[in-house]
């Protein structure tokens, strides 16, 4: 019934540290829609962006910064993010590790956002 993901919505009550985070740490584009509302794309997917007490209805029961845990596969290899997060000086909570994702072993590391949402960056690893 479910073919794949279009977008999420991640609240935020630090747009600015936020959007920094996703468009100049990740790689993301900021892009802007309806009237005036943001998002991260990347892919064929993107993150819509809502600022905590201005939330979009309909909207999650309870909208909080900091409730999201996600996964993002790379575009490049794993130890390129790794100098990059450097770069940006965002510190690796854990990893790299080897985890399963939705097709097979990855290979990851964990961070957080701005918001403390917990942000896993993956590659997968070659299958034996």
């Amino acid at each position: 019934m479910i073919d794949h993901l279009d977008h999420l919505v991640l609240t935020t009550s630090a747009e600015e540290a936020t959007t920094h985070f996703y468009v100049n740490v990740l790689g993301m584009t900021l892009e802007t829609f309806g009237a005036g509302r943001k998002a991260f794309r990347f892919g064929n997917q993107k993150i819509n962006l809502h600022i905590r007490g201005h939330e979009v209805e309909p909207k999650a029961h309870l909208p909080v910064p900091g409730s999201l845990d996600l996964c993002f596969i790379a575009a490049v290899p794993l130890d390129q993010v790794i100098q990059k997060l450097g770069s940006n000086s965002v510190k690796i909570e854990q990893g790299p590790v080897e985890r399963t994702g939705a097709l097979g072993k990855i290979r990851s590391v964990y961070v957080r956002d701005p918001e403390l949402n917990l942000i896993e960056i993956s590659e997968y690893l070659p299958a034996n």
